[in-house]
């Protein structure tokens, strides 16, 4: 369990073509980041639209993954982390139990949103989500901007003495507060950023790693990155991070996921890792909605920044 938490981990977009899931593009997908050496794949997260997916085809987005990573691409498939969480402590036992009784590795559980509940409350939903998990690691989401709550020093720490609690998501944006997460846990306890730009400072406080947005768009230098930091390279590290920040910056200049998933349709019928090419991501389900114009020319000239081949089969 000690290394599901170590390297570059992409929180992939979930293809969707006329109101259904796209399997085909999403296990183009799934190849994709296995040939770029991507430690591990997140699925049924934020970036993946999970909150407007069913129950039904969340199980069954689920239950795909875990047989195509067992199947389809042998013994150096990434890890497979599935996100489980709901703001309903009953919802996300029973989505954490079905994962469990999959062939994943680890799911990963955002704190409850809309309802704010106090910390009590969030250690006792974190406690039932962890006994329904079994022997399956659990990874704990903080994410104010989305949850409208932070989940502070002292709940994080109390809930990392649960013995298959392994790990944080840090999304809060600050850097004391990883800090001292990072100090004070226990053996054995990872924290991973959950904000691609502060990926690298949060590496040089002793994160392991990233669940990375932009991962989507350019998975081989956001691993460059992440295990250079690991090897103890922060030079290196560095230069790649400066690279990429004005890229981090574009993805999210609207609502996560629009960009990133325009970006990956701009790519469509590109050259990907692995000699593939790049799949259309389709559309994305309401309230999510197409970019405006002012954003969809500052994407474009994002990318072109970056050398990436784009509109060669567009959909956007």
């Amino acid at each position: 369990m000690t290394n599901l938490l170590r390297g570059s981990m992409v929180a992939l977009v979930t293809p969707m073509k006329s109101g259904k899931v796209d399997y085909g593009a999403l296990e183009r997908l799934y190849q994709i980041q296995a040939a770029a050496k991507t430690d591990g794949v997140v699925i049924c997260g934020t970036t993946g639209e999970s909150a407007t997916m069913t129950h039904g085809e969340h199980q069954d987005v689920i239950e795909h993954a875990s047989e195509f990573f067992s199947t389809g691409l042998g013994p150096d498939a990434p890890h497979l982390i599935v996100g489980t969480g709901s703001n309903s402590t009953h919802e996300a036992v029973a989505l954490t139990e079905y994962a469990a009784e999959k062939a994943v590795s680890g799911v990963l559980v955002i704190s409850p949103y809309y309802n704010k509940p106090t910390p009590k409350g969030q250690i006792i939903h974190f406690r039932e989500i962890a006994a329904a998990a079994g022997e399956i690691p659990v990874i704990l989401y903080n994410v104010p901007g989305r949850t409208g709550l932070n989940m502070t020093v002292e709940t994080t720490l109390e809930l990392a003495e649960v013995s298959n609690i392994v790990g944080t998501k840090e999304a809060s944006g600050d850097l004391c507060q990883v800090s001292e997460i990072i100090r004070r846990a226990p053996k054995g306890f990872s924290v991973v950023s959950g904000e691609d730009n502060l990926t690298f400072p949060m590496m040089a406080l002793g994160a392991t790693g990233v669940i990375s947005v932009t991962a989507n768009i350019v998975p081989e230098k956001v691993r460059d990155m992440v295990h250079l930091c690991l090897d103890g390279d922060f030079v290196g590290g560095r230069k790649i991070h400066q690279d990429l920040f004005s890229l981090t910056e574009t993805l999210f200049c609207e609502t996560n996921p629009i960009p990133v998933k325009t970006a990956v349709n701009l790519m469509t019928g590109s050259a990907a890792p692995g000699g593939g090419v790049w799949p259309d991501a389709g559309e994305f389900r309401l309230p999510m909605c197409p970019m405006t114009n002012a954003g969809l020319d500052r994407l474009k000239n994002a990318l072109r920044a970056m050398n990436i081949e784009i509109e060669s089969g567009v959909h956007v």
